[in-house]
């Protein structure tokens, strides 16, 4: 069911002030920067070779990311496993008592289809499911 994990998301104010910790500090190589209008996010994912790191930063003040960072601060946010047939893997887990925020998948960033596990179903962890855009064949 899980492939892998695809990424760890990291709440932060401003993406600018948190980027050279990762880029200068760690030495890791950023690899993109972009908004997610339809989650309220700006995002930066930071390759850490083995996972990707992916920086949230809240595009207005009444986003889930503004609300988090107001709660709790900071940090991490939430977990993404890598799986491939998003939509069956949303129905398994209903089947299996799971709660879900999104009872389908959404376009989430690089437009990857995304849906996010309810945290009261899951020890209090925010997971997302992720499953990679699928490539156009180009060769016709």
């Amino acid at each position: 069911m899980i492939e892998k994990v695809d990424h760890i998301g990291i709440a932060v104010k401003s993406i600018d002030q948190a980027l050279p910790l990762y880029t200068e500090t760690f030495g890791l190589k950023l690899l993109g920067i972009e908004a997610v209008e339809s989650q309220g996010v700006r995002v930066a994912f930071i390759s850490a070779n083995n996972v990707k790191l992916e920086l949230l930063e809240a595009l207005s003040e009444d986003s889930p990311v503004a609300n988090f960072i107001k709660k709790r601060g900071e940090g991490l946010h939430h977990i993404a496993w890598g799986v491939q047939g998003i939509e069956e893997r949303i129905a398994e887990l209903k089947s299996s008592g799971i709660k879900m925020i999104d009872e389908t998948a959404r376009t989430g960033a690089h437009q990857a289809s995304v849906a996010f596990l309810h945290p009261k179903s899951a020890s209090g962890v925010l997971y997302e499911l992720c499953e990679p855009k699928k490539e156009e064949n180009t060769n016709d």
